[in-house]
C-alpha cells in the first residue's frame, strides 16, 4: 500500500493510546486530537516544495529556503474532523479551511451530504481532508469526490485511526489520494465501528452521546 503512511512517531502513538482509553474525558480527548493532528500535519507536509531566497539577518545576508508553489487548504468532515483541523491550522496558519457535512445513515450506512462550503480557489491549493476515523470510508470517498468536483487535484486524507477495510475502499475509489493515519485496526463490528478503535470520535470530542 504505497499510498498509506502510518505515522509511528512515539508522540503520536502515545497520544493515540490515551485517546483509546475509555476513561479519557472530553477535554483531554479534544486536546489529544488537536495535538495529534498537528504532529501528523508535520509528516503530511514533508514533501512541500521549497525555494531559495536571500534574507538579511542582523549579521549578514543569508541564503535560505521558504515554502514555494501552491498554497494549502484543510477540509474537515463535519463534525469530528473539526477537532483535527484546529491542530493542523496551528501548524499552517495561512491555510484556508473548507467544511463538508456528510453523515453515515444508521440504517443504510450510506453517506448523506447535508453541507459543503469550500474555498473558491481550492483548485489552486494542496488539500488535506481531516476525519479522526476511517471506518467504511463512505464519507471520506464522498467528501473527496466533492472536493475533486470543485477542481482540486492535490488531495491527501488524514485520520487518526483507520480500519483495514476503510483503507482498501478509499484507495480503490481514489488511488491518487495519499492516506496518513496513526494506526490501522483490523476489524469493524456489526455497527461498523472500528475495533478496538476509540469509540465515536465526535461524541468524545464534543461530550455528546
Amino acid at each position: 500500500m504505497t499510498n498509506l503512511h502510518i505515522i509511528d512517531h512515539p508522540l503520536v502513538q502515545h497520544k493515540i493510546s490515551l485517546m483509546r482509553d475509555k476513561n479519557t474525558g472530553s477535554k483531554e480527548f479534544r486536546e489529544l486530537v488537536s495535538e495529534t493532528a498537528m504532529l501528523m500535519t508535520y509528516e503530511a507536509t514533508r514533501n512541500l516544495p521549497l525555494k531559495e531566497v536571500e534574507i538579511e539577518t542582523p549579521v549578514a545576508v543569508a541564503k535560505t529556503k521558504v515554502i514555494s508553489g501552491r498554497k494549502m487548504a484543510f477540509v474537515p468532515i463535519l463534525r469530528a474532523g473539526l477537532g483535527m483541523a484546529e491542530g493542523a491550522v496551528t501548524l499552517v496558519p495561512a491555510a484556508k479551511i473548507g467544511h463538508i457535512g456528510i453523515f453515515r445513515d444508521p440504517t443504510t450506512h450510506k453517506a448523506v451530504e447535508y453541507y459543503a462550503k469550500l474555498p473558491v480557489d481550492i483548485a489552486e491549493r494542496d488539500v488535506i481532508v481531516t476525519d479522526p476515523m476511517l471506518a467504511t470510508a463512505g464519507t471520506a470517498i464522498a467528501s473527496i469526490a466533492k472536493i475533486k468536483e470543485a477542481g482540486a487535484a492535490s488531495i491527501k486524507f488524514m485520520c487518526i485511526i483507520a480500519s483495514r477495510y476503510g483503507v482498501e475502499k478509499l484507495m480503490a475509489a481514489h488511488p491518487d489520494v495519499e492516506i496518513y493515519c496513526g494506526a490501522v485496526d483490523e476489524e469493524l463490528n456489526e455497527n461498523l465501528y472500528i475495533v478496538p478503535g476509540l469509540g465515536d470520535a465526535g461524541d468524545r470530542i464534543f461530550g455528546t452521546k
